[in-house]
């Protein structure tokens, strides 16, 4: 007898996320995936932006608001808010400053949930190392 696999999404978080829509239009371009992939990179961003403000270099230095920015990626276009500082010395490394196409992204998510992190490690990999940086997505 076989044992089901456990997901490594809960069951009970899916249905909430699938609340009142049909499944079939959450992949479609504007659906549920397009908003988990806007609030995956704000909050990487977010967390870029504390790591930033962290360093001892930073005092004085403060968050100054968002910016609004377009970015491609592989189902299509995505608005995102990018943090901003007052000195203007943040460079964020998940989506570079002038930066407007994000390929790979999917792949790099799904890669790591197939590498068994969890969604709380997904996101806050980023506050420890640099998005473009990371080995194990080209292995």
């Amino acid at each position: 007898m076989s044992r089901r696999k456990e997901p490594s999404i809960p069951a009970e978080l899916l249905d909430q996320l699938l609340a009142g829509t049909d499944a079939a239009a959450a992949l479609d371009q504007g659906g549920l995936l397009d908003s988990l992939k806007k609030a995956l990179a704000e909050r990487a961003l977010n967390a870029e932006m504390d790591h930033h403000l962290g360093g001892d270099d930073q005092a004085g230095n403060s968050r100054n608001g968002y910016g609004r920015k377009s970015v491609i990626t592989d189902t299509g276009k995505i608005e995102i808010d990018v943090p901003r500082d007052r000195s203007g010395s943040f460079d964020p490394q998940l989506i570079a400053k002038y930066q407007r196409r994000f390929p790979g992204f999917d792949d790099k998510i799904i890669s790591m949930y197939a590498r068994g992190m969890s969604t709380r490690e997904i996101t806050g990999h980023p506050a420890h190392a640099a998005w473009g940086r990371f080995t194990a997505w080209e292995a």
